[in-house]
């Protein structure tokens, strides 16, 4: 009599492989997701040279439209490296951490310009570089 096996697939384990995403890590994905878009559309106000922003002298003083391409890009990177945690891939963590770490500085030296918007987006990229670099409960058990 041939014996069966009682576990259920895994798929195939490799680099790229998935994992369910639960937890910190998942409202890291969908936080990064929020900050994407609010970090995009800073950057559009700021390529259209809107009149949003307040105008000083400040050290870290670059033209609003360069702002506005700088916010953009980071914006969209916050969206990919969002989408990587969500899906649980390997290098959406790192991404993520990264990105929002960047974030988080940009949107420091950008406060002179409009001080609500980046100290609630600077709130926003802490939690997510918090919740990433939290061990999750797979890390803990040695898998």
């Amino acid at each position: 009599m041939a014996a069966t096996s009682n576990k259920v697939p895994q798929g195939p384990q490799g680099p790229d492989s998935s994992e369910m995403v639960t937890g910190a890590t998942l409202f890291a994905g969908v936080t990064l997701l929020l900050s994407g878009p609010l970090s995009i559309l800073l950057g559009a106000s700021g390529i259209a040279g809107d009149t949003l922003f307040a105008s000083s002298r400040y050290a870290y003083r670059f033209d609003l439209t360069a702002w506005g391409w700088l916010h953009l890009l980071i914006g969209v990177a916050l969206v990919v490296a969002g989408l990587g945690v969500v899906a649980g891939k390997t290098w959406g963590r790192g991404a993520g951490i990264t990105v929002a770490a960047i974030s988080l500085i940009t949107q420091f030296m950008f406060i002179p310009y409009y001080p609500a918007w980046s100290i609630t987006v600077m709130a926003l990229d802490l939690l997510i570089v918090w919740s990433l670099t939290r061990l999750s409960p797979t890390t803990s058990r040695g898998r």
